[in-house]
């Protein structure tokens, strides 16, 4: 479909576009540099509970002598304190592998969508097609998804992107409803239509600090616009996502002036949504190291006081 569209007619315009887009990509690079700054703090270490003495022994010292039981030396010996992977306390041992500074919200900070993100160790069923619809729909009109779309659209207003929507109240407003209709395609395809038809999982796993160093994770969340995983939980191509996206362009194009009609343009807009959208991972994947390295004090004193 791509093909059949002529070639680039404006130079404004696609230099207009990419500007815009530019800048997003390059907002998302200052994430990631905060991202290695605060993923090099380390977390200060629990302190741990004194040992409680044997159940066995604090019964014996409390009860009379012409009441106690009398133990075999064997058993005696052979009855030491619970050990830590005892099943009581196989609860601790899991709560120690999901700390609640991983976890990761549905919105960030309120303001921004995080719908597609599980947290790091975190075991989830398989996604169902109804559960990538409802994600999808979140990722396109929750209202943090909306309130998003202000800043975009406000951006290549300010830039005039597209002389042909104009200025003032009118033009804006045509921005803004491209704006929500440029992210409603992209995400249905990205999220619902294509994974649902190839059995992929369109959901971002986060690796977390348990997943290694910085390098590792970054690489991890980038190379996940190429990689994912099926519904049975194997790794494979991402067509979702790169076959997703072109499907996306080649049809948001259409809805844009005519000058902006190019194979160019649509190309262009296919190369930057998945570059966009890996970065993005690279922001989610990080955003718990952030929020507690902002939020340490609070989150210490939440702790302490529950």
């Amino acid at each position: 479909m791509l093909l059949r569209i002529l070639l680039v007619r404006d130079r404004k315009f696609y230099m207009g576009k990419f500007d815009r887009r530019m800048r997003r990509s390059a907002a998302c690079a200052v994430c990631i540099l905060i991202c290695r700054l605060c993923v090099g703090q380390q977390i200060p270490p629990e302190q741990s509970s004194p040992a409680q003495p044997p159940p066995a022994l604090t019964e014996s010292t409390q009860s009379s002598p012409a009441q106690a039981t009398p133990v075999a030396p064997s058993q005696a010996q052979t009855s030491p304190a619970p050990l830590p992977d005892a099943p009581n306390a196989a609860p601790a041992t899991n709560a120690a592998a999901v700390p609640a500074y991983e976890q990761q919200p549905k919105r960030i900070m309120g303001v921004l969508p995080n719908f597609r993100s599980v947290t790091a160790g975190a075991n989830v069923p398989k996604e169902t097609t109804r559960e990538k619809l409802v994600t999808a729909t979140e990722d396109n009109y929750d209202y943090t998804s909306l309130f998003f779309a202000v800043f975009i659209a406000a951006d290549s207003f300010a830039t005039k992107s597209t002389p042909e929507f104009h200025q003032g109240a009118a033009g804006f407003a045509r921005y803004y409803w491209h704006t929500v209709a440029d992210q409603s395609v992209e995400n249905y395809f990205v999220e619902l239509i294509v994974p649902a038809v190839t059995h992929e999982d369109s959901r971002y796993y986060a690796m977390g600090r348990e997943g290694g160093s910085f390098w590792k994770r970054a690489g991890y969340s980038l190379t996940r616009g190429l990689i994912t995983r099926t519904d049975t939980d194997k790794p494979t191509f991402n067509y979702s996502e790169v076959v997703g996206s072109a499907a996306a362009a080649s049809i948001s194009i259409f809805y844009y002036p005519t000058k902006e009609q190019t194979v160019a343009n649509g190309l262009r807009d296919w190369g930057l949504d998945v570059t966009y959208d890996s970065i993005t991972f690279v922001f989610h994947e990080f955003w718990p190291d952030i929020h507690h390295a902002i939020f340490r004090t609070k989150d210490t004193k939440a702790a302490a006081n529950p």
